[in-house]
């Protein structure tokens, strides 16, 4: 159980997989589920230094005093997202954490909104709602996008990334049949780096927890608006967050952050303490960095997932 906020910079620890930030908010306890939320960055903090990925968007809302209670994910690419590998990131964070599956979303603006559509249609049975500003779509099909809340916003005067490009997606999910779960906002006169404002709004994420994978019937909530003039006042109740840890998954204290351990008795193999503590062989191994053929010392700690 964690007693404050938390943020984790998590480097190399998914083989060929990206880096991230991982932030757990304050009182994190494994006997309650939090929802999840993927960050998808912009190209401008593209690259190999993890520290760009925090100087806009959700880590960066937070950490300026903005109360998400949730998981927050941002990794960070060099250029371009991967469905699967965005996935790659979640499924390890849900080995991990408790988290509420029902709760998964995902949220990006520029490439980071491309991201977001990318990842939506090609998984939208396990992201509960998505919200994609000034992006568009690599992938070829996009007609999962009809089966998740979506919320596309664009601004009119988008001189990076225009906004026939989210038109696109948009006339693509109408091609695809019933369009009842999208939201398509067209701000008049606001330009691209204008919309990384939404990331400092209540009301983004309030709209984002109203949806979830528990609803069959996956309602699309409207009564939520995001414009040009909510946006104007979108920093001005923050403050800096001086009560969140900054720590480095690598190191001892942030490998073995709220985990639980098992004391390795006569007769254990990681077979049987995997099946006892439901998990696997490969996820003991990996968060303890171990072989799978590896020596088990009778009293050993070794760290099991939540």
């Amino acid at each position: 159980m964690f007693v404050w906020a938390q943020l984790f910079a998590c480097r190399d620890v998914i083989k060929d997989g990206y880096d991230f930030w991982l932030y757990v908010p304050e009182d994190y306890n494994v006997a309650v589920k939090k929802p999840v939320i993927m960050f998808l960055h912009g190209k401008s903090l593209s690259g190999n230094d993890l520290n760009m990925v925090r100087h806009y968007g959700c880590i960066d809302a937070v950490m300026r005093g903005r109360d998400i209670d949730a998981i927050i994910i941002a990794p960070q690419t060099n250029n371009g997202w991967t469905p699967q590998k965005v996935m790659e990131v979640y499924d390890w964070v849900r080995s991990r954490y408790s988290v509420d599956a029902n709760r998964f979303y995902v949220i990006g603006m520029s490439m980071g909104g491309y991201g977001t559509i990318d990842v939506a249609a090609t998984y939208p049975d396990r992201v509960a709602a998505a919200m994609a500003m000034c992006g568009g779509a690599t992938v070829t099909s996009l007609c999962g996008l009809n089966e998740l809340p979506l919320w596309i916003i664009h601004g009119t005067a988008d001189n990076a990334v225009p906004v026939g490009c989210s038109q696109a997606v948009v006339d693509a999910m109408t091609a695809c049949g019933d369009t009842s779960r999208l939201m398509f906002n067209k701000l008049k006169g606001v330009n691209h780096t204008r919309l990384a404002r939404v990331f400092y709004l209540d009301q983004t994420y309030e709209w984002l927890f109203s949806h979830t994978l528990a609803d069959s019937s996956r309602r699309l909530n409207r009564d939520y608006t995001i414009n040009n003039a909510l946006m104007k006042d979108a920093y001005a109740d923050l403050h800096t967050n001086h009560d969140i840890k900054v720590v480095d998954w690598n190191n001892a204290e942030g490998a073995s952050a709220g985990r639980r351990t098992y004391v390795v008795k006569k007769g254990d193999t990681l077979s049987k303490i995997a099946v006892e503590n439901n998990t696997t062989v490969s996820i003991i191994c990996n968060i303890n960095k171990i072989k799978k053929n590896a020596k088990l010392s009778v009293g050993k700690k070794l760290l099991l997932p939540k």
